[in-house]
């Protein structure tokens, strides 16, 4: 069925009709895309956690789901002025005349003398463009004529509503950026492999459309489980799309070519390449899919929103690289490969390259460069003693933000948690008892008048704690508060507590998720492979290696001075690691089974295979690293370490791991490797080495008149 199949898709008629079909489709997910579900107060937040039970809530207050600005006034050397004073005054009353601007309470002078706080609240429940413009027009009146701030005097906007205006003004146009980015990343990397001023025109093609249908079909998905992807999972999802599709199409298209070298039929030989590569790239992208999936047993939303967009974005890589690139193929002649023109009869251009002396190196000396290797990978891991994890909310940004500055000039001046308040929500008659225990709780500066809710039941607080949202102080502080009110059935929220809810749920996707991931990995080895011992010891190797790069991606961020991890990078790069780094090892070890079932041993199969495939994997290795660090080009911290961690893990595991430690492991354990299975136990003969392989060099030992593969 399998060598039907491919012969019909690459031949002329089936060739056509998956073209034309592709373009029919194509077309009709663009036409059809509707928007994004419109985003609801509590999308992101764990589920069953307090904080997202008071986000809930708020709506049953008056001041209902208002956010605030909070304008900053500094006068960084001195104290104000009654010059100063008499600004912010003016300031107030031309901001509360604003629209979308409700009646700001008076400027709040700091203990210092030398800042001043202003509240601007904004009217309630304004989606978040109208809030975005609300925001940049309060900028823009704090630097026009109309205040016309004394000099020495700086004013700047920070708190919830500018914080989500900066953020989201970091993901403009990003969907552009990165696939600019993208695309011409790919482009160069797929010239250099290639060394073919054409051929890298047609995956490159292939590709950017798979991504651009996976974007189209983003919203249906946000529709699907009634959360919105946002930009960072578009991001994510793209970089994935671009760098498995690609992938997926260097392996095939590197099949491809040694075909071609044997038969005189390029249809044929296409159609044998699609075969012999399906298997490791269906197995390949089913693996990452499963992996993916297994997000869906989060509980964070976004992590489960992530899950199932970047299963569906591999999904369509695997179709359009299986599938769409090999009709596309069937229509280029041989000399689309110019000016390397692989012609029948010619021999295997690495079989005496680079990869040849690679493969006799570990074939001589295994046990050493098992050693060598393993001393590095330990050495990367150390610099896990370094690695913290959780970054404050002024750590978010990789470049110098507004509402950052503003709040560090609060911080300077004022508790530095005055600019996002914790959210207490209590019986409307335990009010009174909730605030002055609130008062005595450490870490809390300030408890606002409870406002009653608007069916009488229920009380809110407003408490300011001393520390900064996302801090060890804040998460301390917020800790103390549900302890101690507790005894009233209070829920408290806020962004403090919202930061903290957020990174427990992410320790407890830690703990769930990734043995899950580890699990699937290990069954699709074995079901792949039809070993025991084999799949085990891959799934080891991809651990170590991304204890390894999460080690030395700390060093790269100690160097760049980025203090943490965010709390939900860990899980993200492991999910990535193990599945990509999965895929390498089945690309390798596919063909090692395929070499040693022809050749009659594991040490001649894992050699020729390390020698045939050892160009491919490192070119998909190279571009799927450098896709990934893409995502730097973003000024959000979250994406950038994960592009570093996945990069610097990709390189790793391509360079490291697959070329020098699989094989090593595979040439100490000979047949056992296979347990139970036996793919290399046909009698075998001596015969003189064929094409010049360093395998043949190594081992002469071929079972008879087996076909070279």
């Amino acid at each position: 069925m399998g060598e039907r199949l491919a012969t019909w898709l690459t031949s002329r008629i089936g060739a056509a009709v998956i073209l034309l079909a592709t373009v029919a489709l194509s077309t009709a997910v663009f036409l059809a895309s509707p928007a994004q579900p419109a985003a609801g107060p509590t999308d992101g937040l764990p589920e069953g956690k307090q904080s997202t039970r008071v986000t809930e809530l708020m709506a049953r207050f008056p001041s209902g789901r208002a956010d605030s600005a909070i304008v900053v006034f500094e006068r960084a050397e001195a104290t104000l002025t009654p010059a100063d004073r008499q600004t912010l005054d003016a300031a107030r009353e031309t901001l509360s005349r604003q629209e979308n601007v409700t009646a700001p309470p008076p400027v709040r002078v700091a203990d210092d003398g030398r800042a001043a706080l202003l509240v601007v609240p904004l009217a309630a429940d304004l989606d978040d463009e109208t809030r975005n413009a609300t925001v940049d027009r309060i900028r823009e009146v704090l630097r026009g004529d109309a205040t016309a701030l004394p000099d020495g005097l700086t004013a700047q906007v920070t708190g919830g509503a500018a914080f989500a205006r900066d953020i989201s003004a970091a993901f403009a146009g990003a969907d552009v950026t990165l696939l600019i980015a993208t695309a011409i990343v790919v482009a160069v990397l797929l010239l250099i492999t290639y060394r073919s001023p054409f051929l890298w025109i047609v995956p490159l093609a292939v590709i950017g459309l798979g991504d651009q249908v996976t974007a189209q079909l983003l919203p249906w998905i946000g529709r699907l489980i009634a959360e919105p992807t946002d930009a960072s999972i578009g991001g994510i999802v793209s970089v994935l799309v671009f760098g498995a599709g690609t992938d997926y199409a260097l392996l095939l298209i590197s099949r491809y070519r040694e075909e071609l070298r044997r038969t005189p039929d390029r249809r044929a030989a296409l159609a044998t390449a699609v075969r012999a590569a399906g298997p490791a790239v269906i197995g390949s992208a089913g693996t990452v899919i499963l992996a993916l999936l297994t997000l869906t047993t989060a509980v964070l939303t976004s992590n489960r929103t992530l899950g199932i967009a970047a299963a569906a974005g591999v999904g369509v890589a695997l179709l359009f690289g299986l599938v769409v690139l090999p009709a596309a193929l069937a229509f280029l002649p041989r000399g689309a490969f110019w000016p390397l023109v692989p012609a029948v009869g010619s021999a295997d251009p690495g079989a005496s390259g680079l990869w040849a002396r690679i493969a006799r190196l570990v074939g001589r000396r295994p046990v050493g460069v098992l050693v060598a290797a393993g001393v590095a990978l330990a050495a990367l891991s150390t610099g896990l003693l370094t690695t913290t994890i959780g970054l404050s909310q002024t750590e978010q940004f990789r470049t110098e933000v507004e509402s950052v500055q503003a709040q560090q000039a609060l911080a300077r001046h004022f508790p530095a948690g005055s600019a996002q308040p914790v959210r207490v929500i209590v019986p409307a008659a335990a009010a009174e008892q909730a605030v002055t225990t609130a008062q005595r709780t450490a870490g809390v500066s300030a408890v606002g008048r409870p406002e009653t809710s608007t069916d009488g039941t229920l009380a809110l607080l407003a408490v300011q704690l001393t520390d900064e949202s996302g801090t060890a102080g804040a998460d301390r502080a917020v800790t103390a508060l549900r302890d101690a009110l507790a005894t009233v059935d209070a829920a408290v929220g806020g962004q403090p507590a919202a930061d903290l809810d957020q990174r427990d749920a992410n320790a407890r996707d830690n703990a769930v998720v990734a043995p899950l991931v580890l699990a699937v990995v290990l069954i699709v080895l074995i079901v792949l492979l039809r070993s025991l011992i084999g799949p085990l010891l891959l799934l080891l190797t991809v651990v170590i290696s991304f204890a390894a790069s999460l080690g030395a991606a700390s060093l790269v961020f100690a160097a760049l001075d980025i203090p943490a991890l965010a709390s939900n990078v860990p899980l993200l790069a492991f999910l990535f690691l193990v599945a990509l780094g999965v895929d390498y090892n089945i690309f390798l070890v596919s063909r090692a089974r395929e070499e040693t079932a022809a050749h009659g041993d594991t040490r001649t199969g894992m050699l020729r295979a390390l020698t045939a495939t050892g160009g491919v994997i490192t070119s998909a290795g190279v571009l799927l690293a450098a896709v990934f660090t893409v995502l730097g080009v973003l000024p959000v911290i979250v994406l950038t370490q994960l592009g570093i961690i996945v990069g610097v893990g990709v390189l790793l595991d391509t360079l490291l791991v697959r070329t020098l430690v699989v094989p090593a492991v595979a040439m100490l354990l000979g047949e056992r490797f296979w347990w139970p299975s036996r793919p290399g136990t046909r009698p075998a003969a001596v015969n003189p080495p064929r094409d010049g392989h360093p395998a043949d060099l190594l081992e002469t030992r071929t079972p008879v008149n087996a076909a070279h593969p």
